[in-house]
């Protein structure tokens, strides 16, 4: 596998560039976040690859940063999504962005990435849940009340009322994980 390429920027054609790399030119196909943080043509520049091969080619896709490689593989483990679409997800958003709306939930932010249907994002917020990266800055406020979301859904889903699981939810501690969090809340529901 080529896992990075560094040599002379020769050609940029959105989302296509070619790298010039000791006479060998390799075509790769970028995201528009990494299009835009390359240099101008004739300089040097260095891309971190992911290469993938079909019976008809070899594609190799590039990447500024290692957080944006790992989050294209992971996209590419989703069912039903090829790595044109992935790579359209990362044109559409950052990095931190995609965490945050796998994170939080957010289906209307990958709806609005052009090729990503209603279905699809759903699958995504399924399949990536707690696979792309924290998000920076996140304060362990913010993941514990993620957690306790989790844990209540996990309550509402078990036939609890919502009542009942709002107050057991106030017993347990505020940075609580969300199977520990969901053992503790049934047993005090069953006491």
């Amino acid at each position: 596998m080529i896992g990075k390429l560094s040599g002379k920027l020769v050609e940029k054609a959105p989302p296509l560039v070619v790298i010039d790399c000791h006479g060998v030119g390799y075509e790769v196909l970028v995201s528009m976040n990494t299009f835009y943080n390359l240099p101008q043509l004739g300089e040097a520049c260095s891309v971190l690859t992911h290469m993938i091969v079909r019976e008809d080619a070899h594609l190799l896709y590039g990447f500024g940063s290692t957080e944006e490689r790992a989050s294209f593989r992971e996209l590419i483990k989703v069912t039903g999504l090829g790595p044109k679409t992935a790579l359209s997800i990362l044109s559409g958003m950052t990095v931190s962005d995609l965490a945050s709306a796998i994170a939080q939930q957010e289906l209307g932010l990958l709806t609005r990435v052009p090729g990503i249907g209603k279905k699809t994002a759903e699958r995504m917020l399924l399949e990536l849940k707690g696979k792309i990266g924290e998000v920076p800055g996140a304060s362990a406020a913010t993941t514990g009340q993620h957690h306790h979301a989790d844990i209540l859904q996990a309550l509402l889903a078990l036939g609890y009322s919502d009542k009942e699981a709002q107050l057991t939810l106030k017993t347990l501690p505020a940075d609580i994980g969300t199977s520990e969090g969901i053992r503790q809340a049934l047993r005090s529901l069953a006491k």
